[in-house]
């Protein structure tokens, strides 16, 4: 097994074998120190950076907010090195305390490279223990500061502003105080807001307004049970509030069959007075033409809902069951991500530039922004870095393993990204495209526990707060602590500051789980722990052989390349489970999701229904036709581009599954789709059975870049 290294002096790898764990033989290769991230700079004077980075000119910062971690990196424009930072989601700094002076004053252990000066953490509060107080004044060169009131004397003590995770990250990179405004910048996002909204159900009030008939179309939904053998049937509680029938039918070509009739109004005020300000329009056939949903739009916002969100324009293809529960969800989400952005806008001021991670790998501008389109923006954003680490050290052919706090996601880069056109997340159901990208609920933070007479890791994680049980605020027993009971994990070398009453509480935790699956209560059994590790990296594999053998894909013939806070920790068990032969694990792995937005570019996708056989003449002009689409659509962007992908998704006529393949031209779409069908199922197509185009994309993009140019050795 070879594995290849990116060594940068911000992130080392530490590597301590497990006792009795099997050697692996690897070769490391190095890339020129030329191509690597170099130290970030000392601590600076803020005045003169604050003037060194107006004259620099637009700062760049590239910020994902995952489910336990915010990862940030950024540069300024004369920057020769990015400049990284990661906080606690939640929106906090959590730091070692080197001395307590007196009951309020105390020094602080800052990480080297955090651009701050004196002042700096003025105006911040101060946790430990359970009270807080207020930072009087912050002395840089000592890390000392001067607190309001006396706190319990703790060795860990949480900072914290209420401000975003994102915004607290961006004053730790450019060294902005509380009293300072932001220099300009060009921020570029990826979060798990909308994600989390729709599972912790925290969304708006939504009106639902539906073609007459049809208004109990999103509870009855396909009747398919998510727990086929359940004696009793809990149906899931729908995302809207109210649904409003119109009387109105399109025939399914398009034409009008009933007018619309505007007599809505009364049950639509009725909506806006029980708090539903937002609305979404799913009417009949309404991709065929969306007169209706349109002229409906235009009305609701007369009578004062704040947004509206069309079916025939989120997802203009066939089906109303989708397209109904695709505009719902971007409705409901719709507020709750408007005012993060507009928190993020407040805090940049008006000169600086904000674009938001697309689940395709796509950046967006906040003007065209989806909320259903931003779901798996941080997973994209971690493919999209791992596709340039590849492209630079000469790979084409890599499956992707991100490991964080909360969970593990993978997926398959065969010199260009693989796509879904549907999601699932929770209760919600949507037609968005993004990258084919397999979750599993196993990170650093998922819970080990015994229940029901078995050993189980996960679902569940103990997220940024309580954290680990080693994060010392009472958390549960995590994979985390697993890592650092088998001396995995070096202490001086984490994310979150590590100490002996920690590792104690970690030890506790374990005996806990240990004693309640049958084994000692006071000794603690390496072999248990390597047990827990097992089922969590057994978990991933599985994961893993989901986007590639479930697709006809060899994993050993691709290289594994793993990211991420806990990824590179266990990439070769995950590897020899899976038969690979090369690891690649870049240096700023735990960043490389950040990294991975300032690779991306601005991109659109443009669909259409085709429902006609490969051997229509019209198919040609057909795409051609949603061609020019996404490439006005990108163009109105004040961007230029080309179209960079063409998909279709292609079946034997009558069957409902499609395969999905490159278009490279009409000509070729029967062979293409005859040798993509033998590679997915192990056997040819039946040559009598007529192929049928379903549904055809086009994206168009500015380009991906790689921001380190030079492949590096080999």
């Amino acid at each position: 097994m070879s594995i290849i290294f990116n060594i940068a002096s911000i992130f080392h790898l530490f590597l301590n074998p497990v006792a009795g764990a099997k050697a692996l033989p690897f070769e490391i290769a190095r890339l020129p120190e030329s191509e690597i991230f170099a130290q970030r700079p000392p601590h600076s004077d803020l005045a003169r950076f604050a003037q060194e980075a107006k004259l620099a000119g637009m700062f760049k910062l590239r910020v994902d907010t995952g489910g336990t971690f915010t990862d940030c990196w950024g540069m300024a424009e004369d920057d020769t090195s990015p400049r990284l930072a990661k906080v606690l989601s939640s929106g906090r700094l959590r730091l070692s305390v080197r001395e307590w002076l007196s009951p309020t004053e105390l020094t602080l252990v800052i990480p080297e490279g955090w651009r701050i000066a004196d002042s700096f953490f003025t105006g911040y509060k101060i946790e430990s223990g359970d009270r807080s107080a207020l930072i009087l004044s912050f002395k840089a060169e000592r890390g000392k500061i001067v607190i309001s009131r006396a706190l319990p004397v703790s060795d860990i003590v949480d900072l914290f502003t209420r401000e975003e995770a994102p915004v607290l990250g961006a004053r730790l990179l450019t060294g902005t105080p509380l009293d300072r405004p932001f220099p300009t910048l060009d921020f570029r996002l990826a979060t798990t807001r909308a994600t989390n909204a729709l599972l912790e159900r925290k969304g708006a009030s939504v009106a639902l307004f539906v073609t007459r008939g049809f208004g109990d179309l999103l509870i009855i939904r396909d009747q398919r049970r998510a727990d086929l053998f359940a004696l009793k049937h809990e149906r899931p509680s729908p995302l809207f509030t109210s649904v409003i029938e119109v009387a109105e039918r399109l025939s399914a070509t398009g034409d009008v069959l009933e007018p619309i009739r505007f007599d809505f109004d009364d049950a639509a005020r009725s909506a806006l007075k029980g708090g539903a300000t937002v609305a979404a329009v799913a009417l009949l056939h309404s991709y065929r033409n969306p007169m209706h949903e349109r002229a409906i739009r235009t009305r609701l916002l007369d009578l004062g809902f704040t947004h509206v969100s069309l079916s025939s324009e989120l997802a203009p293809l066939i089906k109303i069951l989708p397209r109904a529960e695709t505009a719902v969800a971007n409705a409901y989400l719709q507020p709750v991500m408007q005012s993060f952005l507009d928190h993020l806008r407040e805090r940049f001021g008006p000169e600086s530039t904000l674009l938001t991670m697309t689940s395709a790998g796509g950046l967006e501008s906040m003007e065209t922004f989806c909320p259903k389109d931003s779901l798996l923006s941080g997973p994209a954003g971690g493919v999209s870095g791992a596709a340039a680490i590849a492209e630079e050290l000469g790979y084409t052919r890599i499956l992707t393993f991100d490991m964080g706090g909360t969970s593990t996601d993978v997926a398959r880069y065969d010199g260009g990204f693989h796509y879904t056109f549907s999601q699932h997340v929770g209760d919600a159901r949507l037609l968005s495209p993004g990258l084919l990208i397999e979750t599993v609920a196993a990170g650093g933070g998922s819970i080990c526990q015994w229940e029901n007479q078995r050993l189980r890791v996960g679902p569940e994680s103990a997220g940024a707060f309580p954290g680990p049980a080693c994060y010392g605020l009472g958390g549960p027993l995590t994979i985390t602590d697993v890592n650092l009971l088998l001396d995995r994990i070096n202490p001086a070398n984490f994310a979150i500051p590590l100490t002996a009453s920690h590792f104690e509480a970690a030890r506790k935790a374990a005996l806990d789980v240990q004693a309640a699956a049958g084994h000692s209560a006071t000794d603690l059994d390496p072999a248990f722990l390597k047990g827990l590790l097992d089922i969590a990296v057994e978990q991933m594999a599985d994961a893993i052989r989901t986007i590639s053998i479930r697709d006809g894909a060899d994993p050993s013939d691709y290289s594994l390349l793993a990211f991420g806070g806990a990824g590179p920790l266990h990439a070769c068990e995950i590897a020899e489970r899976l038969g690979m032969t090369t690891i690649l694990i870049p240096g700023e792995a735990g960043l490389l999701s950040a990294y991975g937005l300032e690779c991306a570019g601005i991109e659109r996708i443009a669909e259409g229904q085709i429902n006609r056989t490969i051997d229509d003449e019209a198919l040609a002009d057909l795409f051609l036709k949603i061609e020019k689409q996404a490439v006005a659509a990108l163009t109105a962007t004040g961007e230029a581009g080309t179209i960079t992908r063409r998909l279709g998704e292609l079946r034997l006529t009558g069957q409902d599954a499609t395969l999905t393949l490159d278009v490279d031209s009409v000509a070729g779409l029967e062979e293409a789709f005859r040798e993509h069908y033998r590679g997915t199922f192990g056997y040819a197509p039946p040559a009598d059975r007529t192929i049928e185009v379903v549904t055809y994309r086009a994206i168009a993009g500015t380009g991906r870049r790689i921001a380190r140019s030079g492949p590096g050795d080999d």
